[in-house]
């Protein structure tokens, strides 16, 4: 199994990075899948707003919702979000050089979310990249067998990581899902 997880210690800085990445994979000819995390302030100074951008070419989908000045729930709308999972798993395909997850949040550690995405590029040989965050690293860490490997959060590591895993499972491989 070839997934790893990101945890950058400052907030909104494991989105920028696995932004990053993806364009790097991008300038390098690859194919990624799935979706990275783009927060805008808001102008209130209220809590930002969240959007996916679904891998390689958009859509992007707004992900939170405006709960009100005095709210203190989750933000996150969850229609929005199974929107963008059902882009996600109808784009991945045998060719997908990496499955990108924005985050392993609490819809996923709950079995929802992009869980069985994850599950299925997994069962395909596609290497999966997740962001993570400490509130649910034990859900993930459950999900994965403890199989997960953890990687700092710099952009050569997770680079780095890419190119061994995809040498250990080619695409010709991939297609037999013998890794």
């Amino acid at each position: 199994m070839k997934i790893a997880y990101t945890m950058a210690p400052v907030r909104g800085d494991t989105d920028l990075l696995l932004c990053r990445f993806a364009q790097e994979l991008g300038v390098r000819g690859q194919k990624p899948a799935g979706t990275v995390q783009i927060n805008t302030e808001c102008p209130d100074a209220g809590p930002c707003d969240m959007d996916v951008r679904v891998l390689p070419d958009g859509p992007v989908i707004r992900i939170s919702q405006s709960l009100g000045p005095e709210a203190k729930g989750c933000r996150l709308d969850p229609d929005a979000l199974e929107t963008a999972v059902g882009l996600v798993r109808r784009s991945i395909r045998p060719e997908t050089d990496c499955l990108i997850v924005n985050k392993f949040g609490k819809h996923e550690a709950d079995g929802r979310g992009f869980r069985d995405v994850i599950a299925d590029a997994l069962s395909m040989g596609i290497p999966v990249v997740v962001g993570l965050n400490a509130l649910n690293k034990s859900a993930f860490l459950d999900f994965t067998g403890g199989l997960g490997q953890e990687l700092v959060p710099d952009i050569r590591a997770l680079i780095q990581w890419l190119e061994r895993a995809s040498i250990s499972c080619d695409k010709a491989a991939r297609a037999d899902a013998a890794c």
